[in-house]
This record gives structure tokens, sequence and C-alpha cells, in this order.
């Protein structure tokens, strides 16, 4: 038995709870204007990029869309005729999942605000603030709660259809 929906919906749940670290990371710094070691220096934004995982097989059974063929055989294994109608889907590939596949930096612009009391004001009164908009940083994280439990979900739903084929 094959058990890659539970790996599908794991690494979704997996990429989508670093994408929610990483904004919470966001909304914690969105007043921050020293670097970590005390030094003057505004947080800047982190966002995160996500990519399919494959696997390193190209799908070649007997099922319809194996392969860009467009014969038919009989299979006497199942007692099944299977048809090939010549269209493969995705290319053959078989996904695996999704990855982060890198955390970078925004390149929004930083904020400046003018506020001569801050003990990070520049000469002229003014102060670099990061480039975390707060409004998106909800709204991203919101997606991304939404996007783990469609995931938890479908996790659940594959097992209760395993669970009620073993029952019959």
């Amino acid at each position: 038995m094959s058990f890659t929906a539970f790996d599908i919906a794991g690494s979704g749940m997996t990429a989508q709870r670093i994408k929610m670290d990483t904004i919470a990371s966001n909304i914690a710094n969105i007043n921050t204007t020293r670097n970590p070691d005390g030094s003057k220096g505004v947080y800047i934004k982190k966002d995160v990029a996500f990519r399919a995982v494959l696997a390193d097989q190209l799908s070649r059974g007997p099922s319809n869309f194996s392969n860009n063929a467009t014969a038919g055989r009989f299979n006497p294994e199942t007692g099944n005729y299977e048809i090939n109608t010549g269209i493969a889907l995705n290319e053959g590939r078989k996904y695996k999942g999704v990855e982060v596949s890198q955390i970078f930096e925004a390149r929004d612009p930083i904020k400046t605000i003018y506020d001569p009391s801050h003990p990070d004001a520049d000469e002229e009164g003014y102060v670099d603030l990061p480039n975390v908009n707060i409004v998106e940083e909800m709204v991203g994280m919101v997606s991304a709660s939404k996007a783990y439990q469609a995931n938890a979900a479908s996790a659940e739903n594959v097992k209760t259809m395993i669970q009620s084929a073993m029952s019959i």
C-alpha cells in the first residue's frame, strides 16, 4: 500500500508551519531597529519560497496516461484491458509533496518616519523601520493557517478512506 497522500499532506503541513514561523518572526520584529548584537540596523522582512518535490522516476505503470503510446493491452494479473489514451499528465512526473526551497529577505523598501525622540533617530530626526506591513503579514498568516488545515483535513480523509476499505 502506498502512503504517498500522507507524505504529500505532511510535507505541505511542514512547509506551511515554516511559513507561519517566518511570519511570526516578521511580526515580532515589526519595530526592530537594532541588530541582535545591539548595533544599529533595521530588521529586513523574510519571505518563504516553496517548490514541488518530484519522484526520481517517471511513471511507467500499466495505468492510463502512463506514456505517450496509444495502444491498449490486456493485463492478465488484474484481468482488465488497459487503454492508453496517448495523453501524458504532468509529463509523467510523480509528485511527492512540497518543500521550502528558501527563506529570503524581501526587497520591499524600508520605512522611514520622522521621530526625533526615538533613540535610533539620525541627526535630522528620521528613523528607519523594518519593511514589515502588519496587514500583509496577517493575511499571509491566515492563508498559511488555512493551507495547513486543508493538508490536515486531506490526511484525515485519506485515513478515513483506508479505514473504510479495510472494513470491507
